[in-house]
């Protein structure tokens, strides 16, 4: 990657990471549409966007899918709960506190990168599915 990196190509960059926070709107789904938006808007104007809103892309689907399959389990947790038991309540909590830990994740990770990538470094994302390449 060029080290000499210009600032809108840093801005933009950063930007594809931050628009992830979108989801904090209460917007369904605002987490993936808005960095999209900025990746195509620009992803043939700089490479450097390219790379980082393909970077932000993947980690921002594979949190929704990971929220996805906690809110299913937890959906089953209540149909489960409706027999009663003690246990369904438990798990529930805890599915419910796994929700909040992977939108803590979503968050803390989303802001490192930002910072990293507005700066010209590198970032990749743990804990991410590579589906755009």
């Amino acid at each position: 990657m060029d080290i000499n990196l210009g600032q809108q190509e840093k801005g933009w960059a950063t930007g594809c990471h931050l628009a992830g926070l979108a989801i904090l709107t209460g917007i369904p789904m605002a987490n993936i549409i808005a960095p999209l938006s900025v990746w195509l808007s620009k992803k043939n104007e700089y490479e450097f966007v390219d790379l980082k809103g393909k970077e932000a892309l993947n980690f921002q689907i594979s949190m929704s899918i990971y929220a996805g399959i906690v809110f299913v389990l937890f959906m089953l947790g209540i149909i489960g709960a409706s027999g009663g038991g003690l246990f369904f309540g438990y798990a529930n909590f805890s599915l419910m506190s796994l929700v909040f830990v992977i939108g803590l994740v979503d968050l803390i990770f989303a802001i490192i990168a930002g910072i990293k990538v507005s700066n010209g470094e590198m970032y990749r994302y743990p804990l991410t599915i590579r589906f755009i390449k």
